[in-house]
């Protein structure tokens, strides 16, 4: 990817959503929620604090997050559709197991 964030940005390819619902009805695209998962390709590299000092960033580049349902300004690069918000909109990072076991 040719976009480096700056300053406490981060860059996050939302997870797929599903395309079928419980009960096996195909959903459209335009009808499907919007998942709030999503895999960080980029991180800033932290803000300043009072005295100058450079803070990094709680997320790095491969960590799967979750963020709020209306965070973030919704981009495309190289024909990827991403997401760019700043960290304090990140809510948590999802450890890989539990990731696992949802896909299981």
């Amino acid at each position: 990817m040719k976009f480096r964030p700056l300053h406490d940005r981060v860059v996050i390819r939302r997870a797929e959503g599903n395309s079928t619902s419980k009960g096996g009805i195909i959903i459209p695209d335009n009808a499907k929620e919007q998942p709030q998962e999503g895999e960080v390709l980029a991180a800033g590299p932290g803000v300043r604090d009072e005295s100058g000092k450079l803070v990094p960033l709680g997320v790095k580049e491969g960590d799967a997050v979750l963020f709020g349902k209306w965070s973030g300004t919704e981009i495309r690069i190289d024909g990827q559709d991403l997401l760019i918000m700043k960290e304090a909109d990140v809510m948590g990072i999802v450890e890989k197991t539990v990731l696992a076991e949802k896909a299981a």
